[in-house]
């Protein structure tokens, strides 16, 4: 795993100033709670996420890493290796899709995989989703914006009954509050007949900004007005591998 090029992210961004940028490493590297390992890449990314301002920034930091030492169920535990990720990696897909929407915006796309609902765990499927989203941005560097689509295709009340109302709390809190990225878009494709049961659980949660970002897709075809259909995989109707090919199976 490769961090991306900072000389190819400050030419992509050059209202980025870097040695703002450099100025918050200082600043980081002086915290005693922060890793001496915390990179510059790293910075950029949340310097970026919170528009250039520096105070902002270092709240959101200090946000994210509080929230990484106290919910567990997201954020400890992270060997592949261990059952409960690898059933989360068989019941689920993540998959970051290849090139942008036309305003350059970075999707990445969730879907049940096992549609048996008692292998679905809430927590499990986020520490994924968490572990994924990670990666992706280490290894992508910052972007205009990033789209997170969920495709409830599948889905039941048996899934929904087994997501907790304090796990659903906690992961929209680390979402809009502490996660380093810009959120342009925030869809559901394939939507359900309870979707109001799933709203109901998010609503208490959800603050205007993603309220405002939130979109339901009875039709595909309004879905391609967000997201290009090329850029989509071919469960999707688009040009792209198909969502199992994306993520390497077989």
């Amino acid at each position: 795993m490769k961090e991306a090029d900072l000389e190819e992210q400050y030419a992509r961004f050059p209202e980025i100033k870097r040695s703002e940028v450099q100025k918050f490493v200082e600043w980081i590297h002086v915290q005693p709670h922060i890793s001496d390992n915390f990179s510059e890449g790293e910075a950029l990314h949340f310097f970026h996420a919170c528009r250039y301002s520096m105070e902002v920034a270092k709240q959101v930091l200090d946000i994210n890493l509080t929230a990484r030492t106290h919910l567990d169920e997201f954020f400890v535990n992270l060997d592949c290796e261990r059952p409960e990720l690898r059933r989360a990696m068989k019941t689920i897909s993540i998959v970051p899709l290849p090139g942008a929407t036309p305003e350059g915006y970075r999707v990445i796309v969730a879907k049940l995989d096992d549609l048996n609902a008692s292998n679905y765990n809430f927590a499990d499927a986020m520490k994924l989703y968490c572990m994924i989203f990670d990666f992706w941005m280490y290894e992508d560097g910052i972007q205009p914006g990033h789209v997170i689509v969920i495709d409830l295709k599948g889905c039941a009340l048996g899934h929904l009954a087994r997501i907790g109302l304090l796990q659903m709390k906690k992961f929209l809190f680390y979402l809009q509050e502490a996660a380093a990225i810009r959120l342009i878009g925030f869809h559901f494709v394939n939507i359900v007949p309870f979707m109001d049961k799933i709203m109901a659980l998010m609503n208490p949660f959800m603050k205007k900004e993603l309220s405002s970002v939130l979109h339901m897709h009875n039709d595909i075809n309004d879905f391609y007005k967000f997201v290009p259909r090329e850029m989509l995989p071919k469960d999707y109707g688009g040009l792209g591998e198909e969502t199992s090919v994306a993520r390497g199976e077989p």
